[in-house]
């Protein structure tokens, strides 16, 4: 009788969770959603955030407080990776991550009790932004630390199964903020939410925190962490030997041009950019695209763990690329399906109104607006801008002599008010010609914020019609993609580096991928849409972004999935 040997690899390939590997992943995971769902409360409620702490200010001032907290959420969080990259690969990740925890609970919590302007003056937008910038820093550090801590418990051939877990967080998250938002709408009602219960979202996070914090305090420091230590083959000079040592800094390169840039763009686009374009374009309002977003990370999220496990079997390069590549490849028809479903008229519109702008071209400038407060008075910059916000369709033509700019609307001739008119006054001039534009652009068949045909949700359940269903089903899709690229994309970045420098090396590509790539997606597209006149338009920066990830990632990038991870050290 032959004798069958199973290798040790091989049982741990398919042996079940330990009770200490389950409470490594749900300790890492569950700290790593707290994070995410802070870092999403000031997003999600900026608008009203901005009325309580920046509108007492002049327009400049404001201005600048508001482009602070932008910079704060997505320019910070490659420094805080590195800040505490260097720190987890000096200390430990299990101590690190326990400090990011708590910086993003105690800004957080700050958030939550801090008085407004009328309550405090000036200190209360400086102790905002300042709380702001402390939540970057903190979530830069804290995914690689959760990343490296998990993969680094993980046994050989089960590290794509195992780091997938904590990919679920940044959607966890995302999700735990719009319901608790949406909860603590409906039970105080708008005018009491957007007063004092915007608090609440911020305080119910302590409890969180505490939770997690109990779970985190019971870990013990990883094992190849310990392993490195007691062999004395630590990195003094982290950061210097990860981007100052061209071998290293390479490969940490590669990862972002070859992995993380496409991945950001990919995860931005299905969950972000998809809810900026129902509201902003297809001005379907914020409680039903929000639940049509909640209702595709519902079904969607378990697939992390699908590709994640995948991943341990085919490769991490094959899933990510094909994710990266399939995205780019079906953008545009799923995006003009979405909007046939969800504002008909429009889509209708689209295809049957035409839309020119006359202007000499040197009179248009850009239209890129990260924060919302750019005011525009260039004639031309008003125009496009008016009818990108209307969600219009347009053409240009430019003229070569100085000209008055004007707006085509089939036959229909709109004048748009000079620089000198504006500058009268601002406010009254721009109302009369919107209203003027709006008016016309009615009757020429475009539909109005208030069209029955835009799509709408009763209640949470209200998803069997087929117009809730097909929008749900095509947002699933999309999410279907985000889980292929972000699913195993811990691993890969683990498996790249020596445990030394992990820590470090890992989180700078990540947060740059994800934090400016992507982060500053959902403005770039919108800017790119008021500058052609083609709500579509936006749709390259992901596609390009996606299809040179996917280039560079299978020419360059080795596939990591069979590496030792020890024996890198």
């Amino acid at each position: 009788m032959a004798v069958v040997t199973i290798s040790r690899e091989e049982i741990a390939r398919t042996a079940p969770m330990t009770d200490a590997e389950k409470r490594v992943i749900l300790a890492s995971s569950l700290g790593t959603v707290f994070d995410w769902y802070d870092f999403y409360l000031y997003g999600s409620l900026a608008s009203i955030i901005g009325a309580q702490f920046f509108s007492q200010f002049p327009k400049a001032t404001a201005d600048i407080f508001a482009l602070l907290a932008f910079a704060a959420g997505f320019v910070v969080r490659p420094f805080g990776a590195l800040v505490f990259g260097r720190l987890g690969d000096l200390v430990g990740r299990k101590y690190t991550f326990l400090l990011t925890i708590l910086i993003m609970g105690f800004s957080t919590f700050i958030v939550g009790f801090l008085p407004n302007y009328h309550a405090i003056g000036i200190a209360a937008p400086i102790i905002l932004i300042g709380a702001r910038l402390l939540q970057g820093l903190a979530l830069g550090g804290e995914y690689g630390g959760a990343a490296t801590y998990v993969a680094e418990h993980a046994p050989a051939g089960r590290r794509g199964f195992y780091t997938s877990w904590i990919q679920t967080t940044a959607t966890l998250g995302l999700f735990l903020s719009l319901l608790v938002i949406l909860f603590t709408r409906s039970i105080f009602g708008e005018p009491a939410f957007a007063s004092f219960a915007w608090r609440i979202p911020f305080l119910v996070s302590v409890v969180l925190l505490g939770v997690s914090l109990w779970i985190r305090l019971k870990l013990n420091e990883s094992p190849a962490f310990l392993r490195m230590k007691q062999n004395g083959a630590g990195s003094k000079t982290p950061l210097r030997e990860a981007f100052g040592n061209w071998p290293n800094a390479k490969i940490a390169l590669l990862a972002l041009f070859g992995l993380t840039m496409g991945q950001g763009v990919v995860w931005y686009t299905g969950q972000f950019y998809a809810l900026v374009f129902m509201q902003s374009i297809l001005k379907v309002d914020g409680y039903t695209a929000n639940l049509l977003i909640a209702w595709s990370l519902v079904l969607g999220t378990g697939f992390f763990v699908f590709f994640g496990w995948l991943s341990d079997k085919i490769g991490r390069k094959t899933v990510i690329m094909f994710g990266c590549l399939a995205a780019a490849a079906t953008y545009f028809p799923i995006f003009q399906r979405i909007t046939t479903y969800a504002n008909p008229a429009l889509a209708a519109a689209l295809e049957n109104v035409s839309v020119t702008v006359v202007a000499n071209p040197a009179n248009c400038g850009s239209l890129f607006n990260p924060i919302g407060t750019r005011s525009f008075t260039a004639p031309c910059d008003i125009a496009r801008d008016v009818l990108a916000k209307s969600s219009v369709k347009y053409t240009r033509v430019d003229t070569a002599i100085e000209e008055p700019v004007k707006i085509l609307i089939g036959s229909k001739e709109i004048a748009v008010p000079d620089a000198s008119d504006v500058a009268a006054d601002p406010k009254a001039v721009r109302a009369a010609f919107d209203m003027k534009l709006t008016a016309a652009l009615q009757d020429a068949g475009y539909p109005d914020a208030n069209d029955p045909g835009i799509v709408k949700m009763s209640n949470p359940l209200d998803i069997f019609r087929p117009q809730v269903a097909g929008i749900i089903g095509l947002l699933f899709v999309l999410v279907l993609y985000v889980t292929m690229v972000y699913g195993p994309i811990a691993a890969a970045l683990v498996e790249l580096f020596p445990t030394r420098i992990r820590y470090t090396s890992l989180s700078l590509p990540y947060h740059i991928g994800n934090g400016w790539f992507g982060g500053l997606l959902p403005a770039t597209a919108f800017a790119m849409v008021a500058q052609t006149g083609d709500i579509y338009y936006g749709l390259w920066y992901p596609i390009i972004i996606a299809m040179a990830c996917f280039v560079i990632g299978v020419l360059f990038v080795p596939e990591t999935k069979d590496r030792d991870i020890y024996a890198q050290d």
